[in-house]
């Protein structure tokens, strides 16, 4: 049996740098900010913290820190209020604020 021949697709051509006064290229926007703090984490995130999460998926979210992760970039397992559990990085992670509670009734008396 022989082979079926495929049709020769030419390589697509490379995009190339907008002159001035151009419209951008949107393929040629991917600019890409890296932390490079990363990798010293924060040493004041510990389990059982409460934490809110200041970048990525779960972002503005309130949670509690079950357990840290260590390795080249340290990371924490977080579950939020909702429920939902991720390992985040620390420096992407802050102190919750305290909450302030409300003040408790006073009981009340037996009527006399």
């Amino acid at each position: 049996m022989t082979r079926k021949k495929r049709p020769y697709i030419p390589p697509r051509p490379a995009p190339t740098p907008a002159a001035p006064g151009d419209t951008p290229n949107p393929q040629m926007n991917r600019a890409v900010s890296i932390n490079l703090q990363a990798t010293t984490g924060r040493a004041d995130i510990h389990a059982g913290l409460r934490v809110r999460v200041a970048g990525g998926l779960y972002e503005g979210e309130v949670g509690t820190v079950e357990s840290m992760v260590g390795g080249v970039i340290p990371a924490a397992v977080v579950r939020t209020e909702a429920g939902k559990v991720r390992r985040i990085r620390t420096v992407d992670l802050a102190p919750a604020p305290a909450q302030a509670r409300a003040p408790e009734p006073a009981p009340e008396s037996p009527p006399n």
